[in-house]
């Protein structure tokens, strides 16, 4: 009985090594294809929390501190992915890179990323390109405008902010809005 036990863990083993990679790959899809299929707001669907809230940055103000550690859990200095809902209308929004400044318990304090070009609106800085964007697109991040991203509303830890880019971009929170 044992050696019936053992081969079949053996020939479970081979399987597993030979067919896991397609079979996680048809999973990803298939939840891709539901999460993109999905409206948000429709009755009886459920949807990853959004970005609850956003505040003036200054209202906010608070240590910043760069600490990225792609540990499972955002910390700030990291690039994640969220549902940003949009400012003007809170039943929108869009999936979207979030740099993280800060947390509060749960909530992440972030600031929103761009690949559209912002050179001439205040309250952005250029940041380059990076791995948060596939396509290594430049992107801006709003700094007048801080997001409350629930942790658990995250798709995934999209890459760390260069450290000299990060500095620049906490010397703006430190002058301009009172961050310390």
């Amino acid at each position: 009985m044992a050696t019936d036990w053992r081969a079949l863990g053996n020939e479970l083993g081979r399987l597993a090594l030979r067919h896991g990679p397609k079979v996680i790959a048809a999973v990803q899809t298939a939840v891709r294809s539901r999460q993109a299929s999905t409206a948000i707001g429709s009755p009886g669907t459920p949807v990853r929390p959004s970005t609850t809230a956003s505040e003036p940055t200054a209202q906010r103000a608070r240590r910043v501190l760069y600490s990225p550690d792609l540990d499972g859990r955002a910390d700030p200095g990291e690039v994640v992915w969220t549902w940003v809902v949009y400012e003007d209308d809170p039943s929108q929004g869009k999936d979207r890179p979030v740099l993280v400044v800060g947390r509060e318990g749960v909530t992440l304090l972030g600031l929103m990323l761009s690949s559209q070009n912002h050179d001439n609106d205040t309250g952005w800085i250029s940041v380059g390109s990076g791995p948060w964007d596939a396509k290594r697109r430049p992107s801006w991040v709003r700094t007048d405008r801080v997001l409350d991203v629930p942790e658990d509303g995250i798709r995934r830890e999209g890459a760390i902010m260069p450290s000299a880019t990060f500095q620049r971009i906490a010397e703006v929170l430190r002058s301009d809005y009172g961050w310390n």
